[in-house]
């Protein structure tokens, strides 16, 4: 283990780039998600058919894949990576590729390293986490009514999830909460959690069901347009725009009954596109270029052909020559999804 961490990986001599990767449309892409694996431990009903088949582990990329292949893109100018999964925290060993990759953080080549977890594992890992130099996460969290939890996460536990909420911010990790606005389920409850995020000195962001992958719902009862939140919600409450960023879509709002931040992402109503500057990679290898959209690029291949880094640095020139101007999410009456792989592959 410790060979890998001490020792700079071909990737990480690779000389930078005269500046970050300009994709067609002129944006630099600095930001990279990785999904390090498509399994999780809850099976929300928005993000995962309660019967799920996962990917066999031998199409995996090994731990140390992932930190060369995360390594090539911070030599070409990514300055924040985000690890997703599925859960993040249930791959086995997943500290092994955090601690790796925390060493970025400490040559200062990678400004941040940021995770999305579901909670469920934050009490085991979270003083690691911060040791390993992450310093912000964000945990998706739908509702604060354990009943409710229990019934759109299937498999979750709700005291579990407070639990490694309370030990994160122990550890002195900043926390974002992450709820995705159901019709019917929780759009009453987000006053109560905007006021639970900001007591407790949290951020909450707001998300837009998205149509991907074959679920149990029927996506069209769940939408919820974030404009009809946002208009309920300043009934309550005084919502002053910001020009508040962290890297990812979410356009924010000061809400000054609590003092706290509060973000909106629109991927349905407004899309984000003209200034994205993500990219999305799976645990196998693939480079999605956008989130909704299926071009993708074969990484793996170019990753094991070589163990130089060349044919790598080049296979991600070429895909970044293929980012799209954007997506096309359309809520499908008829519960198709516009996209058919689940957000579990490609990584929230």
């Amino acid at each position: 283990m410790n060979s890998l961490v001490n020792t700079p990986s071909p990737a990480a001599r690779l000389i930078a780039d005269q500046g970050p990767m300009i994709d067609p449309f002129g944006r630099a892409v600095t930001y990279l998600r990785v999904s390090v694996t498509d399994r999780c431990d809850f099976r929300c009903t928005y993000c995962m058919a309660e019967n799920m088949t996962f990917l066999p582990k031998k199409d995996l990329l090994t731990l140390e894949e992932l930190d060369r292949l995360c390594s090539a893109f911070i030599a070409k100018g990514v300055r924040k990576l985000r690890l997703t999964g599925g859960e993040p925290l249930v791959r086995k060993n997943i500290m092994f590729l955090v601690r790796a990759l925390g060493r970025h953080i400490e040559a200062g080549t990678l400004e941040e390293l940021t995770l999305t977890t579901n909670g469920s594992q934050l009490a085991r890992y979270a003083d690691e986490l911060y040791d390993c130099g992450v310093r912000r996460i964000n945990v998706s969290l739908d509702t604060l009514n354990a009943e409710k939890f229990q019934a759109i996460t299937r498999w979750g536990n709700f005291d579990k999830v407070m639990e490694g909420i309370e030990a994160a911010q122990k550890a002195g990790l900043k926390i974002k909460l992450n709820a995705v606005a159901l019709k019917g389920f929780n759009d009453h409850e987000i006053p109560e959690m905007l006021r639970f995020a900001h007591g407790r000195g949290m951020d909450l962001t707001v998300i837009e069901t998205m149509p991907m992958g074959e679920i149990d719902e029927d996506r069209t009862d769940q939408y919820m347009p974030l404009s009809d939140l946002r208009q309920n919600l300043e009934q309550e409450f005084t919502l002053a725009e910001i020009p508040y960023k962290t890297g990812g879509p979410a356009r924010y709002v000061e809400v000054a009954e609590t003092g706290g931040r509060l973000g909106f992402i629109t991927p349905m109503t407004h899309n984000f596109c003209e200034s994205c500057n993500r990219v999305r990679l799976t645990c196998t290898g693939t480079l999605y270029m956008c989130l909704g959209q299926n071009d993708a690029a074969d990484l793996r291949t170019a990753l094991r052909a070589s163990p130089d880094d060349g044919y790598l640095s080049a296979a991600i020139d070429e895909a970044i020559t293929r980012k799209p101007k954007g997506h096309d999410f359309i809520i499908d009456r008829n519960n198709r999804p516009a996209v058919a792989r689940h957000m579990s592959v490609t990584g929230g």
